[in-house]
């Protein structure tokens, strides 16, 4: 996928506000966290769009900063280094600085980024000042977990609805949610403005629900499905292939158990 150009909507509310001060809160004009010394934005105002273009490899990294702002803001902690957000993302500082760059985030030098101030300028960049309705498609086992994890919701991205191509899965109330047909889809994208179509299927039909979440005017897909779709350029994919992820830490266990045996003394010597 190319990189993408990602500017932030309305604000709303966050569950933070947006700071307002400036100087030693992020927001004034006495230097960056990394030195260089720009205009912060003015006082009192919530961050300015970005039609800077942005990497693919900031953007996977902004959710991880995302998450440990969130966490320095529930303790009540003002201000954040570019080191201790690097601590907590499991990147170096400089890694930090660099992509807070591209959305024009500013800190102060001696003291960092204000987090209420950067937690919304970075929920703007990745679209969360906005909930995004989700279709799962596929109500078996893993549809079944996804339709009842609360999380989705919670951060922007309520469940709208449930389909299923099995006649018998059709009718069941699952996480609070009537499983509606396969052929319901593009009625139910356009009533409830579904913007997410998460693929939950068997991997020989993903495809097909590919590209009848695609016909039906969704733009951004999930797929669970152990499966490699082709979609057009104008469709945003994203994978989690689960038994990949194991397999992969499969490899690291037994690295490490062969290491282990290799420097056991064998028994006798």
């Amino acid at each position: 996928m190319a990189d993408h150009t990602f500017a932030g909507g309305p604000p709303r509310s966050v569950g933070r506000g947006a700071a307002t001060g400036n100087g030693a809160d992020g927001t004034g004009d006495t230097g960056n966290d990394d030195g260089s010394g720009g205009q912060a934005p003015s006082p009192g105002r919530v961050p300015a769009r970005t039609s800077r273009r942005i990497p693919e490899a900031t953007v996977a990294r902004l959710p991880v900063y995302l998450r440990a702002l969130v966490e320095v803001a529930d303790a009540k902690t003002a201000t954040i280094s570019s080191e201790r957000l690097a601590e907590m993302g499991g990147v170096n500082a400089a890694k930090v600085r660099k992509d807070l760059s591209y959305l024009g985030s500013y800190g102060t030098r001696g003291v960092g980024y204000d987090v209420e101030y950067l937690l919304l300028h970075i929920s703007r960049v990745l679209g969360l000042t906005q909930d995004w309705p989700v279709v799962i498609v596929g109500v078996g086992n893993l549809g079944h977990a996804l339709a009842n994890y609360r999380g989705f919701a919670e951060r922007g991205f309520p469940v709208g609805a449930l389909v299923d191509a099995d006649p018998a899965k059709v009718g069941e109330r699952v996480g609070g949610h009537t499983v509606r047909a396969l052929a319901d889809l593009p009625d139910l994208v356009e009533e409830l403005g579904i913007a997410v179509g998460v693929i939950a299927t068997p991997p020989a039909v993903a495809q097909d629900v590919a590209d009848r979440l695609s016909a039906a005017g969704v733009r951004s897909i999930l797929n669970f499905a152990p499966a490699r779709l082709s979609v057009g350029p104008e469709i945003s994919l994203r994978k989690v292939d689960l038994a990949m992820e194991l397999q992969i830490l499969s490899f690291y266990q037994h690295r490490e158990l062969a290491s282990v045996v290799a420097v056991t003394p064998a028994a006798g010597g």
